[in-house]
């Protein structure tokens, strides 16, 4: 079973339809407790760092969250989601993130189109299951104004180019996150969830 946390600032049903889709087992759910005994976690989002982390710290969901990735349970974190992963933000001031994978959350350069829109195309930095099947220079759907620095460049999947190089996928031991939208990149997309629901 795949749980999609509910934290009332996710894109949760678009992603809930993209498993469906698939005949995979999948739920919704903002239950701590659904979360802490989870198999697997998908933290989906949209919007602003700091309202995603009050709503998941008013829903007592982000001990429950911490719990289950230390307990050993995957987690994949989907555009604002894989932000939150990482350490702090600085949108609107800083705010801190899960931690999960070290590293902050900047806003794209001035000089670029903000927020960031249409599809792009991966450069894959090293084998992982969640890349099974996807091929260097595939094309994936971004809708965002921040993006990911993290401090250890192994933690990196994939990047992309938006006139600056930065991570497209990111990976830290049982967390893996994508600065793109999955459930709307078509098979590419597609075939991530299903390598994630087969973990």
């Amino acid at each position: 079973m795949i749980t999609i946390v509910d934290y009332a600032i996710n894109n949760l049903r678009s992603v809930e339809k993209a498993f469906a889709s698939m005949n995979l087992p999948v739920e919704v759910s903002d239950d701590p407790e659904r979360i802490r005994s989870a198999e697997k976690l998908v933290l989906p989002g949209v919007g602003a760092f700091a309202d995603a982390m009050n709503n998941l710290q008013t829903k007592n969901l982000i001990a429950a969250i911490r719990e289950s990735v230390r307990a050993g349970t995957p987690l994949l974190g989907l555009c604002l989601g894989l932000q939150l992963l990482f350490s702090e933000s600085e949108e609107f001031g800083r705010t801190e993130g899960f931690r999960f994978i070290p590293g902050k959350v900047r806003r794209l350069p001035d000089r670029l189109p903000v927020p960031h829109i249409g599809w792009n195309q991966l450069h894959l930095q090293r084998s992982d299951p969640l890349l099974e099947g996807i091929r260097e220079d595939s094309f994936v759907y971004f809708v965002h104004s921040y993006y990911a620095e993290p401090e250890d460049k192994e933690d990196v999947l994939a990047t992309t180019d938006y006139a600056i190089e930065f991570p497209a996928i990111a990976r830290r031991g049982n967390v893996w996150a994508t600065q793109f939208h999955p459930e709307k990149s078509q098979d590419v997309g597609l075939r991530m969830l299903k390598n994630f629901a087969a973990m």
